[in-house]
């Protein structure tokens, strides 16, 4: 029973990640609808920053690792696998969820400058960059061509 359901959650899990598309930006929720404003500039230096974990990392390596640790022993044994695999799963899925970012600082085209962290894209001091703003948070940089 326990390895159908396993079984279960690893196909659900690959088929809705099947779902998801990767062709361009990704907004939240409806900021889709809101107008945004945008400034252009240079990179003109950059320092590797870490992001911390949010806690959703934490909370799926926990659930994972508990599920896990649920599978192993019998009885006394089965309750400290669960318990050592959701400690374990936890610190597991905090540290894969740490994000490797940039902090650009960049000169803009109106002389300011100002300081970005960007998660998931590589910049090199000199690029010409777009900053999609909502307000005074980031939205989206963008390289630009």
């Amino acid at each position: 029973m326990k390895i159908f359901f396993l079984s279960t959650i690893t196909v659900v899990t690959l088929f809705l990640s099947g779902c998801t598309t990767t062709d361009g930006p990704e907004y939240s929720g409806n900021s889709y609808q809101e107008i945004k404003t945008y400034e252009t500039g240079q990179v003109t230096a950059i320092r590797n920053v870490v992001i911390s974990d949010n806690g959703a990392g934490t909370f799926v390596g926990a659930l994972v690792g508990g599920v896990l640790g649920s599978t192993v022993g019998g009885g006394r044994g089965s309750a400290l696998a669960t318990l050592a695999g959701g400690l374990g799963g936890a610190y597991v899925g905090s540290e894969v969820n740490k994000a490797n970012a940039q902090e650009l600082s960049v000169k803009l085209d109106n002389g300011s400058n100002i300081v970005v962290v960007v998660k998931g894209k590589r910049f090199v001091i000199g690029d010409r960059i777009k900053i999609v703003k909502n307000g005074n948070i980031v939205e989206q940089v963008y390289k630009l061509d």
